[in-house]
């Protein structure tokens, strides 16, 4: 008898934690993606705001007619 109760709950367990688990993945994509577009704009802003040719987004910076080829 006590294997039957052990076993519905080892199911209501695993039950619960996948349902946890899709939960935890779709709050991190929607984090994700919030992030990203506040990136995107901080980067616009930054861009307009204080000129420059040097744009960053993320983590990487491009330079936009920087002309270093050493010719």
């Amino acid at each position: 008898m006590g294997t039957i109760f052990s076993a519905i709950g080892g199911a209501i367990n695993a039950i619960v934690s996948a349902i946890a688990n899709i939960i935890m993945i779709i709050v991190s994509v929607i984090v994700t993606i919030l992030v990203t577009i506040f990136d995107v704009i901080f980067d616009i802003l930054c861009c307009n705001c204080f000129g420059g040719r040097t744009r960053r987004t993320g983590t990487h910076r491009y330079r936009f007619g920087g002309g270093g080829g050493g010719y």
